[in-house]
């Protein structure tokens, strides 16, 4: 079996999508698009399908890897997936999330792990939080050209000291904190801002304040663009998040699907003369 997929040969080529294209998009009050992708297979069908942005989120600890915590997986992993992903991505905007203390150290490690996810064919990468060294680190990124989109709200790498699932933002302290930090992501450099699990209310005033993108996880209806965890989507896990909704109930499908595999094998069904050299 092949395992480069091919286009159909009648589909005219699309425009490659870059981080400038989100800008406009905002600008022309249009909304983003944005889902995940571990894999080759997957980042093709939503590439075809004309999804604006590819996240190779370190959700991929979770959903794809099976472990307990984002911040389980390393460098090496993701360079692995943005390897499987940007192989099958022609318009995509491909965004890799730069995993636990790959930028929490020093600038200078930052800076080449930021480069190693771009020749391993991202376009751009993704930063949580807003501390002084992330702030650096987005200005010096952006001196030699690596484009970045920030991440307030719900962190998940730092869920062990903010909590599990916690919405952020939720008391006026609070809220102005994470206004100033977009604030401050913005003057940085970033050209994207994801905002997970905050109030609507506190979303849509960042979104009206910034003149960058912003993209809501669990953010509301007011975000310029929304992204959800494509497994989740399409009804491949058992998560009941408030702010997902499943499009697809591909388990069940996958399991009988299976299932029916199964009996035509037991029951002398499959493989036919047709199947058979």
């Amino acid at each position: 079996m092949n395992a480069k997929l091919e286009k159909n040969a009648d589909s005219k080529p699309e425009k490659k999508i870059r981080a400038f294209d989100l800008i406009n998009l905002k600008k022309n009050q249009k909304k983003i698009t944005a889902l995940t992708a571990y894999d080759h297979l997957t980042a093709y069908l939503l590439d075809q399908s004309g999804i604006d942005l590819i996240l190779i989120g370190d959700s991929l600890a979770n959903v794809f890897l099976g472990l307990d915590h984002t911040f389980q997986i390393g460098m090496s992993e993701m360079l692995y997936h943005t390897r499987a992903v940007s192989s099958a991505v022609k318009q995509a905007l491909i965004v890799a999330d730069m995993p636990f203390l790959s930028y929490q150290i020093s600038i200078s490690e930052a800076l080449v792990n930021a480069a190693n996810l771009m020749k391993a064919g991202a376009n751009a990468v993704k930063v949580e939080g807003a501390s002084d060294l992330t702030i650096e680190i987005i200005r010096k990124c952006q001196e030699i050209g690596i484009p970045v989109i920030g991440h307030l709200g719900y962190t998940p790498q730092s869920a062990e000291t903010i909590g599990l699932g916690r919405i952020q933002g939720r008391t006026e302290e609070k809220a102005e904190q994470i206004i100033n930090q977009a604030m401050s992501l913005e003057q940085a450099g970033i050209f994207g801002l994801v905002l997970e699990m905050i109030p609507a209310d506190l979303a849509k005033q960042i979104t009206k304040t910034l003149k960058i993108p912003t993209i809501g996880i669990g953010a509301g209806i007011e975000c310029d663009g929304q992204v959800l965890v494509t497994p989740d989507l399409l009804g491949l896990t058992e998560n009941n998040f408030k702010f997902t909704k499943k499009y697809a109930n591909l388990a069940q499908d996958i399991k009988s699907a299976v299932k029916n595999y199964i009996s035509d094998i037991r029951e002398h069904k499959f493989p036919t003369a047709e199947n058979s050299f």
